[in-house]
């Protein structure tokens, strides 16, 4: 089997899509690229051409559990990383989470740090990136502990979605729900953390996490369905009325994802 594919999901016309290709391509450590999308056209296929990379095209399920549940499903490796077409990738992520993946027996899924693109700056330290380390410390503390899990997660979501790579001997049967848009990502660390095994977190930023008008980020503050869903997950873990006070205090946070 495979040590690593990074399944590269691709949407419209990107204008990042080759500098995550190019990132994804530098990696000190080479894995397997696989440009993944339910809307082929001659932008997608140009660039997948000038770098030699499969295009695998979704006919099934749309939307974002779609596409990324497709995406999954064309991997044939023993970890799997699903970018996303805006975000970059520093040239060690491939080699420290396969090393991070060696060290700690029967993973489920590792993720990084990460940084945010804003206008073409790194963007280190704010405040959402300050909230989200302070929780991810959690993880940190105890990787194999399903009660801690679950408390980190029952705070709100704190892991970046493109960080993480899956372990698929862990998720064997797995998929995301396609019942959510907006906290999918959520909802699959939750389901994933009540499994045996480790979330393994890497406390450095080796991803970058692209914020713009356009983004699906971006796009997700928007409207109520997001507090919907975010009510919804808060419900797993506390009582009405906390997960209600919980819920708007995140819908907050989440406003440094407005350009």
């Amino acid at each position: 089997m495979k040590k690593h594919t990074f399944v590269l999901c691709a949407y419209g016309e990107s204008p990042y899509l080759e500098d995550c290709v190019k990132s994804l391509m530098a990696q000190t450590v080479r894995s397997e690229i696989i440009l993944s999308t339910s809307t082929p056209n001659a932008h997608i296929d140009r660039i997948a051409n000038a770098y030699g990379l499969r295009v695998a095209i979704n006919t099934g399920e749309r939307g974002i559990t779609g596409d990324w549940n497709f995406g999954f499903s064309q991997a044939e490796s023993e970890f799997i990383t699903i970018a996303h077409q805006d975000d970059v990738y520093e040239p060690r992520y491939t080699e420290e989470i396969l090393r991070h993946a060696e060290k700690y027996k029967k993973p489920i899924m590792l993720f990084t740090d990460y940084f945010e693109l804003r206008h073409g700056e790194r963007v280190y330290q704010n405040k959402l990136l300050k909230i989200k380390r302070l929780m991810n410390v959690g993880f940190r503390i105890s990787k194999r502990s399903r009660f801690m899990r679950l408390r980190v997660l029952s705070l709100g979501n704190s892991i970046c979605c493109p960080s993480v790579t899956y372990c698929r001997a862990a998720c064997e049967g797995f998929r995301f729900d396609g019942n959510f848009k907006f906290a999918c990502d959520w909802d699959a660390w939750d389901r994933l953390a009540r499994q045996k095994g480790a979330f393994v977190y890497i406390p450095e930023a080796l991803m970058g996490h692209r914020i713009h008008a356009d983004s699906e980020t971006t796009k997700q503050t928007e409207g109520e369905g997001r507090a919907r869903e975010e009510y919804t997950m808060y419900r797993r873990y506390w009582p009405k009325f906390i997960a209600r006070r919980l819920a708007k205090f995140y819908a907050k946070g989440a406003e440094s994802n407005q350009i």
